[in-house]
């Protein structure tokens, strides 16, 4: 997975670069093993005192390799590569930073929620297509998002996957900071070297403070959906989704009740 995610250490920040390019940086079970190790790395480095991810200036991630995930998740969710790397990356104790561009679909959005600071060029587009794939929301989605942007709103975004703009989730309060795609990393990265250079026990114990309201909460609702979303992978709902998009046609789901 060293080319598929890439690591780079410079001035107390972690980037980890998601780097798949041909598929729209689209996330294999493997490449969430690989994110979920450097989120371990950063935490065991002392040295390390904020983490980016990012991708390129077109693309951030098509969200889940379709074909990798019809099969189903390798087990129960927590011990899942995805589930291990949502879980890690909402426990961080460091502050983390995305830089977005491009398609955020899926998890490209939901991640970001576990996120300090997120910066996106205008040519992004956020989504988040469960309810259309015939699955459910994940990543603590269904709890995140109606408290920050009120339920109507999220239930919008969830149940009928549109996509959005870099403009849509500024105002919704999702972004900081609206960018020229080509700034978007250098203006995230400068915001990770401020953070850098913060007194490093103040910035964690800051990020403690400010999920400590929703953490048990967040766990207990990510292992939900996280059942839910495995169970949903094998629904026929689902089946009729990942057919449809391999034959690039809409789904049917006229016959379901």
């Amino acid at each position: 997975m060293t080319e598929l995610v890439l690591t780079e250490k410079n001035n107390q920040v972690l980037t980890v670069r998601i780097n798949r390019l041909d598929r729209k940086n689209a996330l294999t079970h493997a490449m969430y093993t690989a994110l979920g190790d450097a989120l371990e790395d950063a935490h065991a480095d002392a040295d390390i005192r904020c983490v980016l991810f990012t991708g390129s200036d077109d693309c951030f991630t098509a969200g889940n390799d379709l074909s990798d995930f019809a099969q189903g998740l390798p087990g129960s969710f927590e011990e899942t590569p995805v589930g291990r790397f949502l879980f890690l990356l909402a426990t961080a104790t460091k502050p983390v930073v995305a830089a977005v561009n491009g398609p955020a679909v899926g998890i490209g959005t939901t991640m970001l929620l576990h996120c300090d600071m997120v910066f996106a060029g205008n040519n992004t587009r956020f989504q988040m297509p469960f309810a259309n794939l015939g699955l459910c929301p994940e990543g603590g989605s269904s709890l995140l998002l109606p408290s920050w942007i009120g339920r109507v709103r999220a239930a919008e975004l969830l149940m009928l996957g549109g996509a959005f703009t870099a403009d849509d989730a500024h105002r919704l309060g999702i972004i900081n900071q609206v960018c020229k795609p080509e700034a978007t990393e250098a203006t995230a990265l400068e915001s990770c070297h401020k953070l850098a250079a913060q007194a490093p026990a103040a910035i964690r114990a800051t990020k403690e403070l400010l999920n400590r309201p929703t953490l048990e909460q967040l766990k207990e609702t990510m292992l939900a959906e996280g059942q839910l979303f495995g169970e949903r992978l094998k629904s026929r709902e689902a089946a009729e989704a990942f057919k449809a998009f391999m034959e690039k046609r809409k789904p049917d789901f006229s016959k379901f009740d």
